[in-house]
């Protein structure tokens, strides 16, 4: 797992950075100044909340994990459109790539000229 986070005193602490390796956390942060990396998660975190946790209320926390889980594994990393994947999603993306290569690896196909007279 890793955990991103902007350079807060709270997540550049020795007791967090700790705590992180003690269960196996691996952080990350992004430079100072600038906000690019952070571009991406903010989309992922406000398409998560407008998607799935502003539509759906549950009942147990073990409910919501398991929703939180099926919406990133079983959409949003395999299933979503994707403009910059042409509009397909990743797994279509992938699916398709993997014809192409076969397709480029696998020798033409030829057919016999035709015998007899002219």
């Amino acid at each position: 797992m890793i955990h991103h986070s902007d350079r807060g005193s709270n997540h550049t602490s020795f007791r967090f950075a700790q705590r992180s390796q003690d269960n196996g956390i691996l952080p990350s942060m992004g430079s100072v100044g600038d906000s690019y990396d952070n571009v991406l998660m903010e989309n992922f975190w406000s398409t998560l909340k407008i998607e799935l946790f502003y539509r759906t209320s549950w009942r147990t926390r073990n409910d919501a994990e398991y929703a939180i889980f099926t919406y990133i594994d079983g959409w949003y990393n395999s299933r979503r459109i994707q403009k910059e994947l042409g509009d397909l999603s990743p797994d279509e993306y992938e699916t398709a790539w993997h014809h192409q290569q076969t397709n480029l690896t696998e020798p033409p196909i030829t057919t016999p000229a035709p015998t007899g007279s002219r």
